[in-house]
């Protein structure tokens, strides 16, 4: 029988559970006790569909109260310095990812530890911080606990764990002149023991995830991979796990590893399939990654059947079948969906289809007859969706087809510009502003439910956003910033309310993926090609505008990003789909300017994210991604300034396409790194405005004025101070106005009393 697992399976809840209960928690309301309760019920939900599915195995220790990745460090016992406080328990994990564990607690003022990108994708990670003396030690049971929960369930349980090469390269050194892979020795002591603790609960195999094999790895990294799987050795038998990409650059040195089976990504990188079944040694099995867990299409099973054959010919048993990745960047259910049109739901399927995809795909390659027929049928309507009459467009098409290697240029460089700018907008030394959202209170959040649900006129709503966007405009007038934003109570996610405007897209009710900790988004699917049938925030911009005479900005969300941050077509190529959004934004950016909005921010925080893994792939994303940006802005007159904002990026490696941009002024996040990541600027010399995030949004922590005011001169230290702008590192949706409030009246106080000093 071909043996059929998953990598790992949704932690969120068919109903944002985790979510609700985390912030509860957070906020005092709910007990431990109650939020374990809720932890328990979600991964009781999994494992129980996983066993009814008829899966081999069940994965379990896929689950996380934070991020895996910080859940590794305290298996590890590995916690800043700043957090130990006593043995490490669950207060300490969200101690180190949110700066505190409760509102109240005595922990106020130490920084949560650095957050970044779960390496192409939308996830976040907390990274692991290294030092010279780091000692690692199994200080944390969750991970045993939970395998044992399993195990009393019945089930057959396939215990995940982040290898300890990635766990390393994942992090960074805290202290100059040390490497941290010399901790390697020490490290792989724990990993040691903790097999050891697999091995006494009777775990017959082991998941361990080593993704960074799909990178190019430096020869010292790659090489220490020899190592460490023979070191941690024991009897429980090793899946070494990759995803995201082709590993066949490296498929020499994990040949010779001590293990006992490989995971490949055949969804991301298809290609490696025949290299990989070559090389493989003959005690090895083979788990094939055919059913995506980064995307919502269906599945073509009878393609993925009629290309496994011929290797389950050639393995047998030793040939498995998963995932692709884990399924926690899968929305959950399909079945929550009841609003869909009937042709489109027949197109997707959500982490519970996929576990019965994994499943149906397994039996069909062992002869199942009903398993054959259920894949060419399941097949179908995928295979109709290419010949849809409303899929593609030909007037977006010849747009497409229109573009030349000049429609992406202004009409103006940047030094004229700046000119104009100056001129026009006539702002201070150090200006002042925001990133874009305000605090979605619950009163927000029901005025738009109570529009979709129907129980508020269109003329009910909008005086209601009307009010919304006054009260945001009162309190920056009192907090005194420079530039304004009208605050996006209309706007339910900075990329889901764009899909709503625009043509080509579909959204759905309930397809929340986690992005970090209780952070969720709801990426919405592109269905068909783009257009913009009707300006999409002018309004609310205008309106906005007309209450202050203080410049408004107006707020779109760039091609890239939107890409990034839906789940894009397979049937065209991404490039296709940035362009389609650029020529959309572009239509937006001049109908905001002519309604007299002089300053637009086109966000792009993915811009990062959405570099391919290989090198070698880097340059030819690149220069689409930059000339979809500069399509979107090229219908910007002189005057009118373009803002854009990155999130957590590693910047030295593509600071010359930031520049190519070409935005007036970039907004970035820093405070977390106590502003290390403009380094990446002042070597390059970049040449326009930079706004560096002074103070962490993500963390409910208030900064002090004399803090901003330290971040401000490090940064002064790199970016000439008249090129400097000041404010938040991200958009303040998630806070609440009371800290939101304090917080920006510290800032514009420092930001006024350096530019007493500086001017």
């Amino acid at each position: 029988m071909t043996t059929s697992h998953i990598l790992g399976y949704p932690r969120i809840g068919e109903q944002r559970e985790m979510k609700f209960a985390l912030e509860g928690y957070w906020r005092n309301e709910l007990d431990q006790k109650t939020l374990k309760k809720v932890g328990k019920e979600i991964r009781h939900q999994g494992w129980s569909l996983q066993e009814d599915q008829g899966l081999t195995y069940t994965t379990a220790g896929d689950f996380a109260w934070y991020d895996h990745v910080l859940g590794t460090s305290l298996l590890l016992g590995h916690v800043p310095k700043r957090h130990q406080k006593g043995h490490p328990d669950l207060d300490t994990l969200f101690r180190i990812g949110r700066g505190q564990s409760q509102q109240g607690c005595d922990c106020v003022g130490q920084a949560a530890s650095d957050m970044t990108k779960w390496f192409n994708t939308n996830y976040h990670y907390i990274v692991p911080e290294f030092s010279k003396d780091d000692k690692f030690e199994v200080s944390w049971n969750q991970l045993f606990e939970e395998v044992s929960e399993a195990q009393a369930g019945g089930y057959s349980v396939k215990p995940v764990l982040l290898g300890p090469i990635s766990y390393l390269y994942l992090g960074k050194e805290v202290e100059e002149g040390f490497d941290r892979l010399s901790l390697l020795p020490r490290l792989l002591t724990a990993y040691q023991a903790i097999l050891s603790k697999f091995e006494k609960l009777g775990v017959e195999w082991v998941q361990i995830d080593e993704p960074i094999l799909a990178l190019d790895l430096a020869p010292r990294w790659l090489e220490s991979f020899r190592l460490a799987y023979q070191i941690i050795r024991s009897d429980v038998k090793v899946l070494l796990t990759t995803y995201f990409d082709s590993i066949t650059d490296s498929l020499a040195t994990i040949t010779q590893l001590d293990v006992d089976g490989l995971h490949i990504d055949l969804c991301a990188a298809p290609d490696q399939l025949n290299d990989v079944v070559t090389a493989l040694p003959s005690h090895w099995v083979l788990s094939a990654g055919m059913i995506n867990g980064r995307n919502v299409w269906r599945s073509d099973l009878d393609g993925c059947l009629q290309r496994l054959q011929p290797v389950k010919a050639q393995l047998g048993e030793r040939l498995w079948i998963g995932s692709s990745c884990s399924l926690l960047h899968s929305p959950v259910n399909l079945e929550s969906e009841t609003q869909l049109p009937p042709e489109t739901q027949q197109w997707f399927a959500f982490a519970k289809q996929k576990v019965e995809e994994v499943k149906w795909l397994a039996l069909a390659l062992d002869g199942d007859e009903a398993a054959l027929e259920y894949c060419q049928n399941y097949s179908h309507p995928i295979r109709a969706r290419k010949h849809s009459s409303w899929v593609n467009k030909p007037q977006v098409k010849a747009r497409i087809d229109s573009i030349t290697n000049h429609c992406d240029k202004r009409s103006a460089g940047y030094n004229e510009r700046a000119h104009h700018q100056k001129e026009v907008l006539k702002l201070p030394l150090l200006p002042t502003t925001t990133i874009g959202s305000f605090p979605q209170t619950g009163e927000v959040r029901q005025t738009r439910a109570a529009f979709k649900q129907g129980r508020l006129s269109q003329l009910q709503y909008e005086r209601s956003i009307q009010s919304f966007i006054q009260d945001s405009v009162r309190r920056q007038e009192e907090i005194g910033l420079d530039v304004f934003v009208h605050g996006e109570a209309e706007r339910n996610d900075m990329v889901e309310y764009f899909a709503e405007q625009l043509s080509g897209f579909q959204t759905t009710q309930f397809g929340w993926v986690q992005s970090y900790g209780s952070r969720c988004v709801k990426p919405a699917i592109v269905v068909a090609d783009i257009e913009r049938k009707k300006p999409m925030t002018v309004g609310w911009s205008q309106y906005a505008q007309s209450l202050t005479v203080k410049p408004m900005k107006g707020m779109l969300t760039g091609p890239v990003t939107i890409l990034c941050w839906t789940f894009p077509r397979e049937d065209i190529t991404r490039e296709d789909i940035a362009n389609q959004l650029a020529f959309a934004l572009k239509d937006e950016v001049k109908d905001l300017q002519q309604a007299g909005i002089n300053i637009i921010q086109i966000d792009e925080p993915a811009i990062r994210e959405g570099l391919p893994l290989k090198t070698s792939a880097h340059q030819e994303y690149l220069n689409w991604a930059t000339k979809a940006f500069r399509i979107s802005a090229s219908s910007a007159k002189p005057e009118t300034q373009i803002h854009t904002h990155m999130c957590y990026s590693e910047f030295n490696e593509i600071i010359d396409s930031v520049a190519a941009l070409d935005a007036d002024v970039i907004t970035i996040e820093t405070s977390r790194s106590n502003m290390d990541l403009l380094k990446a600027f002042e070597d390059f010399n970049y040449p326009n405005e930079i706004g560096p995030g002074v103070y962490d949004i993500h963390s409910p922590n208030v900064p002090s004025v004399e803090w901003i005011e330290k971040l401000l001169s490090v940064a002064a230290e790199k970016v000439p101070p008249e090129r400097l702008w000041v404010n938040p590192d991200c958009g303040l949706k998630t806070r609440g106005w009371k800290e939101t409030e304090q917080a920006l009246k510290n800032m514009v106080e420092a930001a006024q009393s350096l530019r007493t000093r500086w001017s």
